[in-house]
Parts: C-alpha cells; structure tokens; sequence
C-alpha cells in the first residue's frame, strides 16, 4: 500500500479554508485531513494543483509576435495560422512539448488545449503530450476542430470523434462558421458524449448571443458580454473562462469578472496563446488579484476547483478532500519570497512562484521536488 503524508498549512475543502494540519494520502487518493504536527515526507503551503482551463499551445512556434489587431494575429487566415500552417511536424511537437514542460514546472496538474488542424493538429499535441512525459506528470483535455478545407466534412469529423484522446471540440468565434454548421457541431459534439466549448465576447458582443444559443459547456473571454448574458449563461449552466494576461496583451479590454462573480457564474482561468503569454497560472493568479481585488481564496478557487469543475473534472480533483484524487502542489514558506507572509493563500496568491514550489504531487505521487 502506496502512502504519503504531508504537513502545513491545508487549504481545505471546497471552501478553501485554511487549516494547520496534515494530509495522509493512500494509493492517489485522499484519505484522511487532520489537524496537528506529525511527521511528514514534505512541508508548506499545501494547496490544489493549478488547472488551466484555456490554452493554446500550438502557436507556442511563434512566441512574442509584434503587435497587430487580434483578427489578423489569430482570426481565420491570420499570422498565428499561417505561422502553423508553414511549420514543419517535428519542429511543432517540439515547441508544444516544450510548453507542456513549462506547464508542469509551474504547477498545473491539468490543462484544456484548443487545438487546430483538425485530426493531424490532434495527433501532433498527443505526440508532444508524450514527448515530455505528460502522462506520468499532468492530465489533458484536449479540444479539436476541423481544417479550413474540411469543414463539415464527415469524414472530417468523424475522424476527430474517434480519435482516442479528444474529449471535445473548441471553436473560434461563431463568426467564423455558418449558423448550419455551428448547430450541426454543437448537436453532434453532445451526442457523442463529448464537451462542446467556444470563443465568445473578445473582439465585440456580436458573437456572444449566438454563442449562448449553441448550449455549449463554457465559453472563453466575454470581455463584452453583460449582466444579461451572464444570467442566461447561468440559468443554462454554462460555465465561463477569462483570460486576464492574454486580454491585456491583446488590448481588448478586460471582461467584467465581478458581475461573472456576483451572476453566480462558475468562473475558470486559462493563460490562453503560449506565443502572448507563458503559461503560468503563478502570474495569472498574481494579476487577477491586483487587477480586480478580489479576496484571495476566491481567486485561488477560480484557478483550481472552478476550473475543473467547467471541465467536468470537479468530483475528482480541485480541491483538498477526502476522497478525491491527491493532485496537489506544496508551497515553501521559507523560501526568501515566502517567509514572513502572514497569510498563506493570500502568499500563494499574490507573491508566488515556481521557485517556492517544495513539491507536485500527480494522484498520491510526487513527480516533482523543489530545489
């Protein structure tokens, strides 16, 4: 029997609190979480691993392009897609297996990946997934859609559904398609089991009723969207994924999170395109805090559990309880950033980084130590 105990400050339950304590896991999962000092394999800040609900790694070939309007850096026919449509395979693995390196290193233990290029863009981000050792690491959501040329190919489409590791489709704005084939899509995409999941709300508030419309399992940016799509997205449990750093980089605003929030929205975070922003959710948690002032718990939460819970993955991982997967990252507080800090997640939150990590923990293991 495979166990392992940890000892700090717990953020536990689903509430985030914060208690002085231990955690004893027991072949992956949690078993117990109590209160007092015992011996222990790790110590620190112990909290859920990050989940990043929104990336795109693909694009990680081009990095810090330079500055031009959003529709011609990633729109139809635009920078980033002519950028992978000229890159060699093997140099394309290579760049997203890099990414989903730096994804681990910075303490996400899942990420969601919209990934272009239909089946062959697929393939790529499955070989990259294994290039850098991600099964032993991390877990991945990945999100396919269809080439240009293959739209509303059946072949096409088919051919996405059964590839083994897709769990969904992730489109681009419904401006880009055809009402037809958006409904097609959205029907099929549900049919087959799979989560159905778009852009929305970034460029303008043109796109983001049509979105709604399509019922899919969450939507990325909204930075237009307003209270009244919020209540319709809530009433219609469908989840919402902002991405601060990516929006700032872009100049399109920032989305009206407090009304997310106050909506009773589920609220995730994704770090968005590798070639804007590096994907650490450190800095994403960072930014969010100081932008919006929001407590700190709540961010925290948005970062881990509300994450996975949009990614139907909330049952097993998100947050510290018994009985759920042990998918955890341990913080240092002693390290020359971390000591001193009064309040723990308020710490983690605000002022740490990859360099406080003490430890990564992937289902009861610990796949990464800090120096």
């Amino acid at each position: 029997m495979t166990e392992l105990t940890l000892s700090g400050t717990v953020v536990y339950g689903d509430e985030f609190e914060e208690r002085a304590g231990y955690v004893v896991i027991e072949e992956g999962d949690i078993k117990e979480i109590g209160e007092g000092q015992i011996e222990s394999a790790v110590e620190g800040i112990i909290i859920p691993s990050f989940v990043n609900a929104h990336t795109h790694i693909g694009d990680s070939v081009a990095k810090e392009p330079d500055i031009m309007p959003l529709k011609n850096l990633v729109g139809p026919g635009g920078y980033k897609h002519k950028i992978l449509g000229e890159t060699a395979h093997d140099a394309l693995v290579s760049a997203m297996s890099d990414a989903i390196t730096d994804i681990f290193a910075t303490g996400t233990q899942m990420f969601a990946d919209f990934r272009e290029g239909g089946i062959l863009g697929l393939q790529a981000l499955e070989e990259a997934f294994n290039l850098a050792g991600g099964r032993e690491k991390l877990s991945m959501k990945s999100f396919g859609r269809m080439t240009e040329k293959a739209k509303r190919s059946d072949e096409d489409i088919n051919g996405l559904f059964e590839f083994e590791a897709v769990d969904g489709i992730g489109l681009s704005s419904v401006a880009d398609y055809p009402q037809a084939e958006l409904i097609f899509l959205a029907e099929e995409t549900k049919r087959r089991g799979k989560m159905f999941a778009l852009h929305a709300g970034e460029r303008n508030a043109d796109d983001i009723s049509g979105a709604i419309e399509l019922e899919p399992d969450f939507i990325v940016h909204l930075i237009h969207a307003s209270p009244h799509d919020f209540k319709r997205m809530h009433d219609m449990d469908i989840g919402s994924v902002v991405c601060i750093r990516s929006n700032l980089v872009t100049g399109m605003g920032l989305p009206p999170l407090l009304q997310m929030l106050e909506s009773g929205l589920a609220v995730g975070v994704g770090t968005d395109n590798v070639m804007l922003n590096s994907p650490n959710m450190f800095s994403e948690l960072e930014f969010i805090a100081k932008i919006f002032r929001l407590d700190e718990r709540e961010v925290l939460k948005m970062c881990t559990l509300n994450s996975a819970k949009i990614l139907n993955e909330g049952k097993f991982t998100g947050s510290i309880a018994e009985g759920k997967k042990a998918n955890l990252l341990v913080i240092k507080n002693d390290t020359p950033n971390m000591r001193n800090v009064r309040n723990p997640i308020r710490g983690v939150v605000r002022r740490a980084t990859r360099d406080d990590i003490a430890a990564i923990i992937k289902e009861g293991i610990i796949v990464k130590l800090g120096c």
